[in-house]
């Protein structure tokens, strides 16, 4: 029995000895990820396709946007493989009172409001989730797909009779959504195909419209009865459209409305183009440049780029957009794109004031009110962030001399709101109280360290004084140490942050210091991402042991795992994360969260995935309106990666990375005719001016 005890003891001790170990032991090993099961399938003209073949039921939602309209549409069949198909229409510049962030207005149409389509006499069931009526013509859904445009292929159920093919699309620039039916008849006789003429129209309240009541108008294009031969088509239409004037005609021309959507898909997917050896990092890389661009809205006081998920149009953020989407802008080179993020810096500007009183979080209503619900996020330090990395992207010293009022500004209200362990204060963050942030979070302080170091050089590029960009970099270097020493620390175990003072449970937004360059935790900090405790099968849990995801922080935690040299750990979770988003349960977008919005298609998001390559996997850091610090990341079972036709810092080039041997990289710049070449060593930083 005392051997028995003895030996009991020393077993307590060590497994107390292993207990301690974990943080650099077990707790440093990531979790095996989930295996996956794809609905969705990769197709040779770059879009995904569900072809239907069990797994039912299957329900899913997704967002497209025009500079007038948006549409989200919830689709799914049920387990007999009856479909229903729904689509809100959100009308961003008819807007009603008072002034708010959701007063836009929106309208959901349903299969069972379309007009009846006749084949042969028979009726076309098209909403089929309300049963089948004796008489009627059902069809069975074949595929979905998606890239820009939602299409569904079908076939009607007696056999060998009709294909019919549906598209779903924003209008460009109008506000209105086009629906096609394009039906092919299969057989070897005429068929008889029609559709009745259909118009229905809804007025707004007069007294709670803003500027004058709206009319929403809901009509068929091309009714009528065709005859259509053996191996030929016909095709019909319906429209939904907003107008403050319905007695004007309309006439809508749904095949040069579809033309114009795919000609702004392609001039989307044309610049900064991917392209590794993984397709499908590829192809949800431009997914991501569809859904992060496409949301930018015509308003009276310009472009407007807003996150959508029928709530928020016609509206800016300083998180969303001055934060996420236009650093990215600044690389895309699309022009609406660059003249949304000019608009939105100038509007925050408005709010500038010598009291220094924080500028609002959000602008809405086409400019005309602002939402500042939970006082100051931080939304300063994003400001300055977002602006400065632009300017400098940007390459266009006339647009950075109008944003360097709002980034001095925007530096000297942080450098004010230092407490006494020289932390930024707020009221809370970009989550808004949702999870509790302290009096001072890592998040902000982390953004103003990186203000900070980026004003400094768009200051040098300004001819501003030496002694102005001189002091930011001074106050840069003491911000560092106050941010290890106010939030440094052990948490659950991990070497990592305190997401504020008296946290002491992991937080996803910890990632914020590895974007801006702050390693000194980095090794604990990545253990900490992927552990267990935050790591799930959606990404970060915004708190461990919590249900809440957002992927923004998943986003921009993936970025810094990059940018701090765990390149072959971040791609693990980069393809399974872009995998989970583009192949699985809800395509083809990053999310915003969940349950909140039940993973709504926001689109800010997509900016920030990009960014994981342009910053992360490519290390592409501003440093002046013509060059870059380049730190890339070559995974190690690639030999080469690339980003083409780049229209950032004042020209178009293409960034080659190759790998010459197991320790040396080369980096190609080709600009027109002129190539450059360097060679470093694999996670070397090179500076290169162009």
């Amino acid at each position: 029995k005392t051997n028995y005890n003895m030996k009991t003891n020393i077993y307590k001790i060590l497994l107390s000895f292993l207990i301690l170990l974990l943080p650099c032991g077990l707790h440093a090993q990531q979790p095996a990820l989930p295996q996956q099961t794809d609905r969705w399938a990769i197709q040779p003209d770059g879009s995904i396709r569900w072809t239907i073949n069990g797994r039912l039921p299957h329900a899913d939602h997704i967002e497209m946007s025009g500079e007038k309209v948006s549409v989200w549409v919830q689709y799914g069949l049920d387990s007999a493989g009856r479909s229903s198909v729904s689509r809100t229409v959100v009308f961003p510049t008819f807007r009603m009172l008072p002034d708010a962030t959701r007063s836009h207005i929106d309208y959901t149409f349903l299969d069972n409001e379309l007009p009846r389509f006749f084949i042969n006499s028979r009726q076309l069931k098209t909403d089929l989730s309300v049963g089948k009526k004796s008489g009627n013509l059902t069809y069975n859904i074949k595929s979905i797909s998606h890239k820009g445009i939602m299409r569904i292929e079908a076939i009607t159920t007696n056999p060998g009779l009709v294909k019919i093919d549906r598209s779903i699309f924003p209008s460009v620039d109008k506000p209105m959504v086009i629906e096609k039916f394009v039906f092919t008849n299969t057989t070897d006789k005429p068929v008889n195909i029609s559709m009745e003429s259909l118009k229905r129209e809804v007025k707004t309240d007069s007294i709670t419209s803003k500027v004058r009541p709206h009319t929403v108008i809901m009509a068929s294009i091309g009714a009528g009865s065709r005859v259509v031969q053996p191996g030929g088509h016909t095709a019909f239409a319906v429209y939904y459209m907003a107008t403050d004037f319905p007695a004007q005609p309309i006439t809508v021309n749904a095949d040069a409305e579809e033309k114009a959507r795919e000609k702004r898909i392609n001039t989307i997917l044309s610049p900064l183009q991917l392209q590794t050896p993984d397709t499908l990092l590829n192809t949800e890389f431009k997914f991501a440049k569809i859904r992060g661009t496409e949301s930018i809205y015509k308003t009276k006081v310009g472009y407007m780029h807003g996150p959508g998920g029928l709530a928020y149009y016609a509206a800016i953020w300083a998180n969303d957009q001055a934060e996420y989407t236009y650093p990215f802008y600044a690389f895309l080179g699309d022009s609406i794109g660059n003249l949304a993020a000019m608009t939105s810096y100038r509007l925050f500007a408005r709010y500038m004031n010598p009291e220094y009183k924080a500028i609002p979080s959000s602008i809405v209503a086409e400019g005309d009110a602002v939402w500042q619900g939970a006082g100051d996020r931080g939304d300063q330090a994003m400001l300055a962030y977002g602006a400065s990395r632009f300017a400098l992207a940007y390459g266009h010293p006339d647009s950075a001399k109008v944003l360097w009022p709002l980034i001095t500004w925007c530096l000297e209200y942080c450098h004010r709101k230092l407490n006494d362990q020289g932390v930024v204060t707020s009221n809370s963050d970009e989550l808004e109280g949702r999870f509790p942030s302290g009096k001072a979070n890592i998040p902000t302080s982390s953004l103003y360290y990186g203000a900070l170091v980026s004003a400094a050089n768009l200051g040098k590029q300004l001819h501003q004084p030496k002694a102005q960009t001189d002091e930011y970099l001074k106050q840069a270097a003491v911000l560092k140490v106050n941010i290890e020493k106010y939030f440094g620390g052990k948490v659950e175990g991990f070497e990592t942050y305190k997401y504020y003072e008296t946290n002491n449970v992991l937080r996803a937004w910890i990632c914020v210091p590895l974007t801006m360059g702050i390693l000194n935790r980095a090794e604990g900090t990545v253990n900490a991402l992927f552990s267990p405790r935050l790591w799930t099968a959606d990404g970060l849990a915004t708190e461990a042991g919590k249900e809440t995801f957002w992927d923004r922080s998943t986003l921009y935690a993936l970025r810094g795992v990059f940018q701090a040299g765990k390149t072959e750990r971040a791609m693990d979770y980069l393809r399974y994360y872009s995998r989970r988003r583009l192949l699985g349960e809800h395509v083809p977008y990053p999310v915003e969260a969940y349950p909140e919005g039940n993973q709504r298609h926001l689109s800010a998001e997509g900016g920030l995935y990009c960014r994981i390559f342009i910053e992360g996997v490519f290390g592409i850091l501003p440093t002046g309106f013509n060059s870059f610090d380049c730190t890339p990341r070559l995974p190690k079972g690639w030999n080469e990666m690339s980003l083409n036709n780049i229209h950032s810092f004042g020209h178009v080039f293409d960034l080659k990375i190759s790998r010459l041997n197991n320790r040396k990289l080369n980096i190609t710049i080709t600009k027109g005719s002129k190539i450059i070449k360097y060679k470093i060593n694999d996670g070397g930083t090179q500076t290169i001016t162009l």
